[in-house]
């Protein structure tokens, strides 16, 4: 009878616990868990203030200038004309400068057009300054690289632009400023860079050997799946899939090819983690976590062999690819063999460890999930480090998998009414829900101001 209370009392603590958890996963953007969407009262921004409160060029705001770009650069290929017409481009010296900007800046543009002509009918939004060519702005400007935009209202009335900049904020510029009382400065991060909603991935294509000694698509895996893996103790494991911390199925991307000696390829991008070693060696220990851009021909990397050993293979060559699907799934020991080459779980800061450790708490939730109410797939019923010695070989694959796997759907941003509803109406854009885990950004946003600049991929 006293065991049977402590088992009940045991019981309804790990109930609470994962209660907790719950709440805690229904905190990231957008509304919790049974929480309906409500219309966010918008509060104007003061005069002078700027939002995120970090200056321009922090990694948390819209990072470093990285040079200007002329009309005879290569970079200028990278900028995008914007011919929307419900926004009104001031265009002083006639040569549509104005209306060149990025991707990521003319899709923010876009949604604050929307935003505008919703909260107040009949006024369209106004730039009086985006791409720089003539030198009007202070050296490092990112008005000279088509990030930043100068703004009003088409109605110029001062008023409003306090309101005008919360709108800003909202439709997703990575920084505001009502720099002064006659116009709003907005800048947005790098297309390419990796603060923007681009997680470490690899291609849907890749393949990963599930238990069982069956492979599976990136895109066709599913949270409770068991992937082959490295344990901390060098043990080749089945370890489960915990979440996706990316996974867009429509994203074109550029990712690194690395081929090795004997035909294995592994396909991530740049600011993945990859185990590399200079020297060739057998014990897996040896081998650092590296971004992926610092691969080189003659490294090694680890493969996995089809009578279940490890193995050190030399890479031959190194390319680039454009391939469309990003995914990351991250699983409990944070390690994976993707298309038979051993990649880590996790990118963007160049430390394994500390990227596991910083993942505790999910794995914690998903482990209490576990307890309480079995395991997450019953397909397939198999212990956590089962090892993976006697499985059948692994069937390698370069070519490019069609899949047509459903790719759940990501929480919407809590939005205000007004960017909201134009949301609906005009532009249904994707910016309007992030296909990175809101884990994985707040991470990101807490390093961005604990961590040095050098810490993250260049």
């Amino acid at each position: 009878m006293k065991q049977s209370w402590w088992a009940r009392l045991v019981q309804l603590g790990l109930f609470s616990a994962w209660t907790c958890a719950w709440l805690v996963q229904g905190c990231g953007p957008g509304p919790g868990y049974g929480i309906r969407s409500r219309t966010r009262k918008l509060t104007p921004m003061h005069y002078k203030q700027f939002f995120p409160n970090f200056s321009e060029n922090n990694l948390g705001a819209s990072g470093r200038a990285e040079g200007k770009i002329t009309r005879n650069s290569e970079r200028f290929n990278e900028l995008v004309c914007n011919y929307n017409p419900d926004i009104v481009f001031k265009d002083e010296e006639n040569t549509n400068a104005d209306r060149f900007m990025t991707k990521r800046c003319k899709d923010c543009l876009n949604r604050l057009a929307i935003a505008v002509m919703n909260q107040w009918p009949g006024v369209h939004l106004r730039v009086t300054e985006a791409w720089d060519e003539d030198g009007h702005h202070p050296p490092g400007s990112l008005h000279y690289e088509g990030r930043a935009v100068d703004i009003t209202t088409d109605d110029r009335e001062t008023e409003k632009y306090g309101l005008l900049a919360q709108l800003a904020v909202e439709a997703g510029f990575d920084w505001v400023h009502y720099e002064s009382k006659y116009h709003i400065h907005c800048s947005v991060k790098a297309d390419h860079s990796v603060a923007v909603e681009k997680g470490g991935c690899f291609p849907g294509w890749a393949r990963v050997t599930v238990a069982g000694g069956g492979q599976k698509t990136l895109s066709s895996l599913v949270p409770g799946d068991r992937v082959m893996a490295l344990s901390a103790t060098g043990q080749v494991v089945f370890s489960p899939v915990l979440l996706f911390l990316h996974r867009d199925q429509e994203t074109w991307s550029t990712f690194l090819s690395l081929e090795t000696d004997d035909g294995h390829r592994l396909s991530l991008t740049p600011h993945h983690l990859v185990f590399l070693d200079p020297h060739c060696r057998v014990d897996s220990s040896k081998y650092q976590p590296q971004f992926a851009s610092r691969a080189r021909t003659r490294d090694c990397v680890l493969i996995h062999r089809a009578e279940g050993e490890i193995r050190p293979s030399r890479i031959s060559s190194v390319s680039a690819e454009e391939s469309a699907g990003v995914f990351a799934p991250l699983t409990d020991d944070g390690t994976l063999f993707v298309d038979g080459v051993l990649a880590s779980s996790y990118a963007l800061v160049e430390d394994h460890r500390l990227a596991h450790w910083a993942f505790g708490p999910l794995r914690l939730i998903s482990s209490v999930n576990r307890l309480l109410w079995g395991e997450m797939r019953t397909e397939q019923q198999t212990p956590d480090r089962e090892t993976a010695r006697n499985k059948a070989p692994l069937r390698h694959s370069t070519l490019a998998a069609n899949t047509s796997a459903q790719v759940s759907n990501s929480r919407r941003e809590h939005l205000s009414g007004p960017l909201r509803v134009g949301l609906k109406e005009k532009l249904p854009l994707q910016g309007a829900g992030s296909p990175v885990h809101w884990y994985a950004r707040l991470l990101y946003g807490i390093g961005s101001v604990v961590l040095d600049c050098d810490a993250f991929h260049p």
